[in-house]
């Protein structure tokens, strides 16, 4: 403690030093408070009514380049979990003259408004709570103004509370107390959420400190806040006691029986003088191939000059480095927050280790080589998939990745449920099974859908039908995963003399075969019945307690037998009737059928027979609705990819007639969305097929070419609220089949765009987003099953760099627990399958 208040007393000083300088915050023309190193967001980012609590909505604070702040608002809990309520904002005021910004919050659960109103102050933010009416009694204690910070940007930093002197927590630590179900329940949306083998008690944390002026990070000045309030407790609380994902937390509780302005804190985030953020260079963490044309993006703070030129240097085999090549940058321009030069070092084609020099930075060294992407596709198929295979035990060396989960099987969802992954039951349960009873028969097959356990159908479907592609276009004899169907076993690293793709086909088909047959048509889910195992860390076996729920037997009993119990853990089958998803399992049927002929005859034929049945009942469902002409695809897009793929399986023309009857116009309506399905239809068709399709082609080059001027990678870059990276990948796959079958119109160039993005060349940072691929330096953190662990599952392709309104990317490599910047999802990492299988042959 000695040393800490040495540190302190002298660091201070230079801390302020800091402080007093610089410029003032100024509200900018896209409506948030800017400094140099200082942005502060006002609802410029809103909570979902989705997920909730997301972090990454409310007051945000980006500090230094990095988002280290958030969700600025009136909450109701200390810590607040992402299923707690979160306030509707029902208006937003931007005011030029008094420099500030006001926002309307509410909660309609309760009919309780506020105001929050955040003014530019110097160099920091005044930001006040007015409330019209006084807290509501039911929310006396409770409703409070929170803002939340970043733990992996704080732990192990210093905090000064009212002059007392302490330390972040590197690993959750503090005091709890206990309260019962029904108080903490109300804060939900009605879920149940108490641990149905517990107490039936919530815990609560207590705060870390109490005080008025709170100064964060004095030791670290990029990160350096000052908190201030002259009319209410600072507390600082550990969210991460109740929930791994949790934040830390400043609070002030909103006073009882008050209106007008009921709470006012001042926020001073520091700005180092002079900052000038470092220079991202972005290039293929994996390498390049000799012939390739080889470009670097470097991304630049809008304040910083752009050098002349930049060198690359070879290591050459005595460990001595050399340069070899010294070139221009050359400008693109600016695309939101940031400028971006290039860097084309294409002329240098000699095999060997190298790395880029920009000024006075040095990248990690990367190689050129041949065989540069021989294996980009190998962590994913030999690892990241068979972990995600369900109802399977799956065991590596000495490790056990998950027992077999779910043998109790799935419950017959209620009617009007509604669930907390968005999902829903309808009306009626669309199946011969009653509410809650055990339909026999699911448990088997199938793919966890993420980080979560659940088999998301749709997600399936594409996965099984990427397998396909894989297999039929490119026939990967990849052999290095061990599967028994009959012991439900699956061994990493052991070869059974099956080529693994064939077998990753029998699995997703197993499942959606037995949902096909038993259901009478494909369910929406199969997912957790309670949100405490929902949101379950660790072994998936351990999910549930394996025995069907039996209501004859009390809580947490096991029948005499053995057999089942009074647990409600079982999870439910949503089985609710969907046209177009019968559609797209009967296009994935198809397809499948012919993948599995020779290898499981008997499954084949189930799939086709299913293919066919669907196909007819989902047509004749969709004939009986108006026809939807908006969405991508002219709401016919699930039609032609059937009649084609089932053409292929039984060459019967009544298929192929369908496919042009319905193709055509939908070309029309969107080339984009529609020529995938286009291209592979080429080998089965004759030659003025691909003749009538050349100029839908010709068409999709020019969006090509106009991605070259919307930013600086060339690629589609998604701006939504989950990251772009299947869309770039998918416009990958659509660029290797376009260039292989029109290698006039469209340049393999764009190929390699892709993969440049996803190895490393984008914004943020330059680490490659598919895990451990990318010799020196692959993202090491990613969401998953194991995210609390702060690890990766080996050829996990995280979904990218996520955009935050207005103008701000981010991929968090120290904080794993964003999903829509880090989860690796069994539909994107096969679609990451399909593409790398369609690149390396491109490249070959």
């Amino acid at each position: 403690m000695k040393r800490l208040r040495f540190l302190l007393v002298a660091v201070l000083p230079l801390a302020f030093v800091n402080y007093a300088s610089g410029q003032d915050l100024k509200l900018n023309e896209l409506e948030y408070f800017e400094r140099q190193g200082v942005n502060v967001l006002v609802y410029n980012n809103l909570f979902t009514g989705g997920f909730n609590d997301e972090k990454n909505a409310g007051i945000e604070m980006i500090h230094h380049g990095v988002r280290t702040g958030q969700g600025g608002a009136v909450r109701l809990s200390s810590t607040p979990e992402q299923w707690d309520l979160v306030p509707a904002i029902s208006g937003r005021k931007v005011n030029r003259t008094s420099n500030s910004i006001e926002a309307t919050l509410r909660y309609d659960e309760y009919n309780f408004d506020s105001r929050v109103v955040v003014t530019a102050k110097g160099q920091g933010v005044e930001i006040s709570v007015y409330l019209d009416k006084p807290v509501p009694k039911a929310l006396e204690g409770s409703a409070g103004f929170n803002l939340e910070f970043l733990p992996s940007q704080y732990w192990s930093k210093a905090y000064v509370m009212d002059g007392r002197y302490n330390r972040f927590p590197r690993y959750v630590v503090g005091n709890t107390v206990t309260r019962p179900d029904a108080e903490k329940a109300k804060q939900y949306k009605g879920y149940k959420t108490a641990d149905h083998r517990g107490t039936g008690k919530f815990i609560d944390p207590l705060p870390l400190e109490k005080g008025r002026s709170f100064l964060i990070a004095p030791d670290e000045p990029s990160r350096l806040v000052k908190i201030t309030s002259q009319d209410a407790d600072l507390m600082l609380f550990d969210g991460r006691v109740l929930a791994q994902n949790g934040w830390f937390v400043v609070r002030s509780l909103l006073p009882a029986g008050k209106t007008g302005k009921v709470l006012t804190w001042t926020v001073e985030p520091n700005a180092i003088k002079g900052w000038v953020r470092e220079p991202n260079i972005g290039f293929s963490q994996v390498g390049y191939v000799p012939s390739q044309q080889k470009i670097s993006v470097i991304e630049l703070d809008k304040k910083d000059k752009a050098l002349a030129t930049a060198s690359l240097f070879k290591v050459g085999n005595d460990g001595v480095a050399s340069e070899v090549f010294n070139g221009k940058i050359r400008p693109w321009g600016n695309y939101f927050k940031y400028n971006y030069v290039k860097f084309d070092f294409s002329s240098v084609k000699t095999p060997g280790i190298y790395y880029i020099k920009y000024g006075d930075l040095k990248t990690n060294n990367f190689l050129i080589e041949s065989n540069a992407y021989d294996k980009i596709t190998d962590a994913t198929s030999d690892i990241w998939i068979p972990i995600h295979m369900n109802h399977m035990f799956v065991n590596e060396g000495y490790r056990v990745w998950h027992g077999e989960p779910f043998k109790e099987g799935y419950l017959q969802a209620p009617p009007n449920t509604d669930h907390f992954d968005l999902h829903s039951q309808g009306p009626t349960t669309d199946t011969r099974y009653k509410p809650l009873e055990l339909i026999p028969g699911l448990n088997v097959g199938g793919f966890f859908d993420a980080g979560d356990f659940d088999i998301e159908t749709g997600s399936n479907i594409s996965v099984v039908q990427d397998f396909v592609h894989t297999w039929e276009y490119f026939k990967p004899l990849r052999d290095q995963t061990f599967v028994s169907q009959k012991q439900r076993y699956v061994d990493l690293h052991r070869p059974d003399g099956t080529p693994d793709v064939l077998q990753f086909i029998e699995h997703g088909t197993l499942n959606l075969v037995a949902q096909a047959e038993i259901l009478g048509h494909m369910s929406q889910t199969l997912s957790n019945s309670v949100l405490d195992n929902y949101h379950h860390l660790g072994d998936a076996a351990s999910l549930t307690d394996g025995l069907p729920y039996n209501p004859k037997l009390g809580p947490y009993e096991v029948a005499k037998d053995g057999r089942s119990s009074g647990v409600k853990d079982d999870l439910w089958a949503f089985t609710s009737r969907s046209p177009h998803r019968d559609l797209s399992a009967a296009t994935m049927f198809a397809a499948a059928s012919r993948a599995l002929k020779g290898y499981n005859d008997d499954l084949s034929a189930r799939a086709l027979q299913q293919s066919k049945r669907l196909l007819k009942e989902a047509t004749e469902l969709l004939a009986s609705r108006p026809q939807d002409t908006t969405s991508r695809g002219g709401g016919r897009s699930g039609d032609i990819a059937t009649n084609l793929q089932l053409y292929i399986a039984t060459g019967e023309n009544q298929y192929i007639d369908k496919f042009q009857q319905l193709l055509w116009p939908a070309l029309d309506r969107n080339v984009n969305f529609v020529l995938l399905t286009a291209l592979n239809a080429i080998p089965h068709m004759d030659a003025s097929y691909k003749e009538k399709l050349r100029p839908y082609v010709v068409k999709y080059n020019d969006y090509i070419k106009g991605l070259e001027k919307d930013n600086p990678y060339g690629v589609p870059i998604g701006l939504g609220n989950w990251a772009g990276n299947g869309g770039v990948t998918s416009f990958g796959t659509t660029v290797c089949f376009a260039n292989q079958y029109f290698p006039d119109v469209v340049d393999a160039s764009h190929a390699y765009k892709v993969t440049n993005w996803l190895f490393g060349c984008h914004p943020y940072h330059n680490y490659s987003f598919v895990a451990t691929v990318g010799a020196t330096r692959p993202k090491a953190v990613f969401y998953g099953n194991n995210r609390a662990d702060f690890s990766a599952i080996p050829g996990n392709v995280a979904p990218g760099v996520l955009f935050r309104k207005p103008d701000h990317f981010e991929n968090y490599d120290d904080w794993p627990f964003f999903w829509g910047q880090n989860e690796g999802t069994i539909a994107g990492n096969t679609g990451y399958l399909i593409f790398g299988s369609a690149f390396k042959n491109l490249v070959k």
